[in-house]
This record gives C-alpha cells, structure tokens and sequence, in this order.
C-alpha cells in the first residue's frame, strides 16, 4: 500500500482531525498574531518533531533563517492536494531565490486537512550534514513561517503575500517536566491596565511586595501571564529583587523603565530572580530545589519589567500581563541562589563602531569564587541553568567554565543571541562550581550600523555582558563581575597622555 494512502487513512481515523496522530509533542507556540499558525514540536533522540497546525486548505510553509528573512533560509513546504499528502525540503540563496534541495532530509510523518486547516508532522536530523540544512543546537533559533490558501503546484509554491513571520526559539530547552498538584497555590505578580505609548518599545516596571508568609515556602513553578491577544506584543519579563528599605508607597504607580523621571526606588533592584521571554514556557526548579520566600533573607519587594513591541505604533492599548509564582510548603532540599557575572555594568565597558564583530569578556575570577565559597560552601555549588543576557548589538554569548587553568565545558551558549528572546537555559546536566574555578562571560557584538561609540549601561542602545546562574544551595554571593582596566580602554582608542588635574588651588586666586 502506498505510504500517502496510509497517511490519509490514518488520518480518517476517530480523532484524527482533533487529535492528531497521537504522537507527542510537548511543546507548544503560536507562531502569528491571529491564532491561525501553530507550532508543536520535541526532541526525539538525534531527531527534531514538528507539528504544524494552520489554519488553510493550502501549502504551509517552514523554516530555518539566520536572520528571521527569507534570505539563505533552509525550508520545508507541505500540504494536501486533491487527497494526497506532499512535502518538500527547499533552501534559499542570499537572494532569496527559492530552490529545491538535492538532499531531501524532511520526512513527513502524518498530514491531514479539513475544511478549515492543514496539519503536517514531520522529522528531521538536528544535524543532516546538508550545506543547505542549518544545524539545530541549543542556541536560539530563528524559525520562519509562511502558509497560502492554494496547494504548491508544480512550479513550486505561490508567493505567500503577508501570511508569513518569524519568531526565536530555543527549540532544545524544554520545560524540565515534573508533576505538580493541581491544587498548588500561586500569587500573580502583574500589572494592571498599562497603558502602552503607540512606539515600537516600550519597557514599564512596577514594584510588588512579596506575600508575607508566617514561615518558609518554596517557589517552585513560574507561568508568564499574558493577556490575550497580546502574545506577540510582550517580548519578555524580568524580575528582579529589590532593597527592603521601603514602605508599601512605593507600589501606587508604575513607570517607563531607564527614564530620566524614573522612581529612585527602580535603582535598588538589581539582581534578577526570574526572567521569561516572548516564545518561552513556564520553568519549573528541579524537584530538589525552590527558589525561598517567608525568611528574613529572601525578598519582600521586587520590581517587574515588562518590554512591549509595538511595530506597527497602535493607539489604545492597555495590558494586564506578569507573572504567576506558584509555592508550597513543602520545603524541598536546597535554597535557590542566582550570581550575576560578567562585565559589570558601566562606561568603561566600551564597543568601537563600525565592527562586524567585537568581543568583550567579564571575569568570575578564582579569588571572588573561592573567597565566597571557602566561607560557605567549600565542596561547592551547582549550576542548573543559565540566562545569558546583552543588548541590541550582542549577536552571541558564552559562559565559559575554568578548574585551575583548564577549560571544562562551557556552562551555556548562545551563538546566534536574540535580544528580543531571552530565558534560562536548563543545563542537561547539573555543573560544579568549585574552590578554585573561574568563570568568563564572552559576548560577540555587531556595530557595523553604528557611527558612535557603544557605551555599557542600562539603555538598550547601552551595552551588557552578563550571565545569571540558577544554582543550590544559596550562599551569601549575589555579583561575581569585573570591571575593564580603563587605562587600556584608553590606549586602544588612541589615548597617548593623560592630563591629570589640577588639585591645588592656584596661587591667584
């Protein structure tokens, strides 16, 4: 029997249209604006799952860009015509031009269409040793999408008009999967009715106060809330905690984030504690771990900061999106503690213009680790995700790992750094941080559009270079960061002399 007979069967099956083909695919996104492109997928072995779920009788189109264009993309096109399933491994030059691969790497696994939409399952090798097909690695992934309400025909597809998009994914950091009560209590840390300037960027922060617990809980699980039909217009949200120093005045307003007119109490919350972004899931701790509320150690306020995209500069829009924590008291073993490391946030942090690329590292050094750990946790510490973090201009981040003057793995990297997706990396195994490591943050920049000089600091046209461990158990080490010799900032510019200043008074005054 022919494979494409036994697709269509299978897909007459009770439940097929609603159910699919049973397969699992754990993971979730909504690819458009409109509810009209669904993306499953999961990891299955060396293969990558895909489910497409659209909303047309025609081809759907998917892929893989370097840059989230059609430019030098590796796609792959599908649908049922007149009864028969179809699929078809493309690629595209720098110009676009669309071409059929010679090595056909995309397998299809189910297809089936209805009155209303197309589903398409298929599988492919992370690693297909097709110069045409892009590697699929732990670093995000621009994913490109595309779909017509006519089949491809022989010529290849139709020009699918504005029915296409892009979006970043890490498609190899899934959910660490764990089984929680469904009766597990939860608080909402989320903003109420925003109002968000008609500009493409806009971050708010708001200030919360933490629940008051009379003894000690356990975050456990973190879900972003956002509201609907503002999916693709919350990019992402950090939460950090702030100083206690405060009365709950401090909780009546909220404010653009990095503004001159910002609230003095915004700069006391600086180390961050949870961080979502736009296409991620909810992360869970490890079943050993939990992030601790209700001690006089853990947080009382913390500051929300939400980033919303507005390309197309709508009027009127109001959000209610954040957060939910949800806690137990069931206190699990170990204490969450989250270090920044990495290049401390400052002028001295400088990035020349006109650069394809440039490279700045932060240092861990040995003696901030070993001081801190030798004080509290001489057999060590352990890293189980990662959140890499820079601007605009970062194309790639790596969290280099050092025991006594050899380099081990690196903890995580990101080779093709998306500003607008950031979220913790989950290590697929926990690492050690020991008495005599070190630990370097190295970014890649891209400043070939710029024809000023690139500054560290808190703007998004400002520069970083940071990682946050998530590790256990906590010990009494928030930053492990360094800051550039400024001496020889100023002798790669071209500084030859400096002129120090006066500091007499002078005789004629």
């Amino acid at each position: 029997m022919h494979g494409w007979l036994l697709l269509l069967l299978w897909a007459l099956l009770p439940g097929a249209a609603t159910g699919g083909s049973g397969r699992s695919y754990p993971h979730r996104a909504l690819l458009d604006a409109e509810g009209k492109y669904w993306l499953g997928w999961g990891q299955r072995g060396s293969r990558l799952a895909v489910r497409l779920e659209v909303r047309t009788a025609g081809y759907v189109g998917f892929g893989f860009s370097p840059t989230g264009t059609m430019a030098a993309a590796d796609i792959v096109v599908a649908g049922v015509a007149h009864g028969r399933p179809y699929l078809q491994d493309f690629f595209t030059n720098a110009n676009k031009e669309l071409k059929k691969d010679t090595q056909q790497d995309y397998h299809l696994e189910y297809a089936m269409e209805n009155s209303t939409h197309t589903i398409i399952e298929f599988t492919r090798e992370l690693h297909t040793c097709d110069i045409n097909d892009k590697q699929i690695t732990d670093s995000t992934v621009r994913v490109i999408w595309a779909y017509h309400q006519e089949d491809a025909g022989e010529a290849g597809p139709k020009y699918h008009d504005s029915n296409r998009g892009t979006k970043s994914l890490r498609l190899l950091n899934p959910e660490k999967t764990s089984v929680l009560s469904t009766a597990l209590p939860y608080f909402d840390l989320v903003n109420q009715d925003v109002p968000i300037p008609n500009k493409g960027t806009t971050y708010w922060c708001q200030m919360f106060k933490i629940p008051v617990f009379q003894e000690k809980h356990h975050v456990i699980k973190v879900e972003p809330v956002i509201q609907r039909g503002h999916e693709n217009m919350v990019h992402h949200i950090l939460l950090y905690q702030c100083s206690s120093n405060f009365n709950d005045s401090v909780l009546d307003y909220g404010h653009e984030c990095y503004h001159p007119n910002m609230p003095d109490a915004f700069l006391t919350c600086e180390t961050v504690i949870f961080a979502w972004a736009i296409g991620g899931e909810g992360f869970s701790y490890p079943p050993h771990v939990g992030l601790s509320l209700g001690t006089p150690l853990d947080p009382h306020y913390v500051l929300l900061e939400v980033h919303y995209d507005n390309p197309t500069h709508k009027k009127g829009l109001i959000d209610s999106s954040g957060l939910r924590l949800f806690h137990t008291m069931d206190i699990r073993k170990y204490d969450a503690g989250v270090i920044e490391a990495g290049l401390w946030v400052s002028l001295f942090h400088t990035i020349p213009p006109g650069m394809p690329e440039f490279r700045s590292e932060g240092h861990c050094t040995l003696e901030c680790l070993e001081e801190a750990l030798e004080a509290e946790k001489p057999s060590g510490i352990h890293v189980f995700a990662v959140l890499l973090h820079a601007h605009l201009a970062g194309r790639g981040i790596r969290l280099r790992h050092f025991r006594k003057g050899e380099e081990m793995e690196s903890l995580a990297y990101d080779d093709d750094f998306d500003f607008n997706f950031q979220e913790f990396q989950y290590l697929k195994e926990e690492q050690a941080i020991l008495p005599g490591d070190n630990l370097i943050t190295e970014c890649r920049y891209n400043t070939k559009d710029r024809v000023g000089m690139t500054w560290g600091g808190l703007s998004t046209r400002n520069e970083m270079c940071l990682s946050y461990l998530l590790y256990y158990p906590r010990i009494n080490l928030t930053r492990c960061a360094s800051i550039p010799d400024i001496m020889e900032q100023l002798q790669f510019i071209g500084v030859k002399e400096i002129y120090r200043p006066v500091t007499k008074k002078s005789q004629w005054l």
